[in-house]
């Protein structure tokens, strides 16, 4: 944590509610952002139980298991969710822009043009905290080596062919949330995190509604105190007005209404299978467990009850109606649980719209739509499912590109965002000051002479200023970089000479240099993060290095148990 996060964190406790800790928006948002709420089995992180999704507030879209840890039950609500989120994140497949540019033939060594799509624009996922993105991530693991009955070895649990599908776009999109300043898929408690401080620790502000509390807190009352009622404020029946943003559930919950609730769906499910067996049904058991798995997996506007059947005196009819009023019942349960933090996070969205977007914002989303881009394209071209483990190099290269785009949205920050530089300013990794004097100067030791200005600054800063280092000016017409000649903490005043950014000619050009009196900012690290030297490739790779990928470690054809 820095210095000044640290500042902001103590000033919200003093004030009682949040303060920003940035003037723009570091984080690209959607015009149709797909809010996805999950839920899983308590002690069960892979095992689903529900999930509330949509990209309209007004109506959410209720998916869920009625047991949990029967797989049926489970493979028609992940068919159920590839049918409701797979049409999303295939939409924006179609509209596409043509990119020019250049490749190296491997055999000629020379640049050939080529011309290569580029999608118009991305899906975006929005998930109440960073629990959520694991939940999918698990998700995806366990649904993208799924066989399918189209396989000529389908198994004896073949899935629909859009589940595998499915597990594929999850596992990139959570594989993507792990790179710096990527927004394919964004946890909501950490784009407020990053904008604002509260006065609770980062562990406290993975409650969602706690966090929103200390936003707006009400008359009379601080950020500390609302934070406290949202984190354990309980209805009559001892319930959570604020459950668990997902997708853990409060324990109480659990064993006093979904438990409860769940072994009644068990009965009903169990009287119906008996009643058709006395009436002497020729369905099979599985056609008895699918109408709960269809009733479940129904897509529902705010949980409204459906239609039950009503009894005819017969005893299936009367169970069938009582396996719906389950359903029903559980459906209600756990949309009274999802629907606060669906509003909780339509709330965070609305927040973080007033800010304005940094300059470095449209950028970043250019390289989530190149990603998912290319990840589109792999699928139509049959590539197998993404590895369980990867070989040494592709791990080595998403190492080094996560690097890579730390350090680039690091300086993006601090150039889109003063409160951003600001706490670079403090680490004494920048500084700004005022131009007292421009002195030109020459470097005669070529055969023509070269413009090599010295600035004198004066600066409230203390960087660490050695002389012999160089240093970048923000916000230049073109990139300038100077060395510092003398530094005086107790004057205030800094020497620099100034070395690029001035043109080609003897004289620089007219507005490459600060006048005197102009404020300016100089930053001791570099504004362009260097590129990695680029690493082999897997066949190429030592065995001392991992080797070739062997088949066995990376071959997706054995057997999974699901669960």
């Amino acid at each position: 944590m820095s210095l000044l996060t640290t500042l902001a964190r103590l000033e919200a406790i003093r004030s009682g509610h949040a303060e920003p800790l940035a003037t723009v928006r570091h984080r690209y948002l959607s015009d149709r952002p797909m809010v996805l709420i999950p839920l899983a089995t308590a002690a069960e992180d892979g095992a689903p139980l529900a999930v509330l999704l949509g990209t309209d507030r007004a109506e959410p879209r209720l998916h869920f298991v009625p047991q949990p840890l029967n797989r049926d039950g489970r493979a028609e609500f992940l068919a159920a969710l590839a049918d409701e989120l797979l049409p999303y994140l295939e939409s924006f497949a179609e509209a596409v822009e043509l990119i020019e540019g250049s490749e190296k033939d491997p055999a000629t060594g020379e640049k050939t043009p080529v011309t290569r799509e580029l999608c118009a624009d991305a899906p975006q996922l929005i998930v109440p905290n960073a629990g959520s993105v694991r939940h999918l991530a698990l998700l995806g693991r366990a649904t993208r080596f799924r066989r399918t009955a189209e396989e000529p070895d389908p198994g004896p649990y073949p899935a629909p062919a859009r589940v595998p599908l499915l597990g594929r776009w999850l596992t990139h999109l959570t594989e993507r949330a792990q790179v710096p300043g990527a927004g394919l898929l964004l946890p909501m408690t950490g784009l407020l995190a990053r904008h604002w401080a509260t006065g609770q620790s980062l562990l406290e502000d993975q409650q969602l509604a706690a966090q929103l509390a200390w936003h707006s807190p009400p008359p009379g009352r601080t950020g500390a105190e609302q934070a406290e009622l949202a984190e354990t404020a309980r209805d009559e029946r001892g319930q959570l007005l604020h459950p668990p943003a997902g997708p853990a559930t409060d324990p109480r919950f659990d064993e006093k209404l979904l438990a409860p609730a769940i072994a009644r769906y068990d009965a009903a499910l169990a009287a119906l299978r008996q009643a058709r067996s006395r009436q002497g049904s020729t369905k099979a058991p599985q056609a008895v467990q699918a109408i709960g798995a269809a009733e479940a997996t129904q897509p529902t506007d705010h949980g409204a009850p459906g239609q039950h059947l009503a009894g005819d005196g017969t005893p299936v009819r009367e169970a069938e109606a009582a396996l719906r009023h389950s359903i029903a019942e559980l459906r209600r349960l756990l949309l009274d649980v999802l629907l606060p933090t669906w509003q909780d996070v339509w709330h965070g969205l609305d927040l973080l719209r007033t800010l304005p977007p940094g300059g470095h914002v449209a950028e970043r989303w250019e390289g989530d739509r190149w990603s998912y881009t290319g990840h589109r394209d792999r699928l139509a071209a049959g590539e197998p499912p993404q590895p369980r483990v990867d070989d040494a190099v592709t791990a080595a290269r998403k190492l080094a590109q996560r690097e890579r785009e730390q350090v680039r949205v690091e300086v993006q920050e601090a150039l889109d965002d003063p409160l951003a530089m600001a706490e670079r300013r403090l680490a004494g990794e920048a500084f700004s000051a005022v131009v007292v004097e421009v002195v030109p100067e020459y470097d005669t030791s070529g055969r023509s002479p070269k413009p090599r200005p010295l600035l004198t600054l004066r600066t409230g800063d203390r960087p660490h200023a050695d002389p012999g280092r160089e240093v970048h000016r923000a916000s230049a017409p073109t990139a300038q970089k100077a060395e510092v000649v003398a530094f005086d903490p107790a004057a205030g005043l800094v020497t620099l000479r100034v070395l690029t950014g001035m043109g080609r000619r003897k004289e620089p050009e007219p507005g490459s240099l600060p006048e005197p009196g102009q404020t300016v900012v100089f930053t001791l690290f570099e504004l362009t993060p260097r590129q990695s030297a680029p690493l082999p490739e897997p066949a190429d790779t030592p065995w001392t290095h991992g080797g070739p990928p062997s088949a066995a470690r990376n071959s997706t054809s054995g057997l999974e148990e699901w669960a």
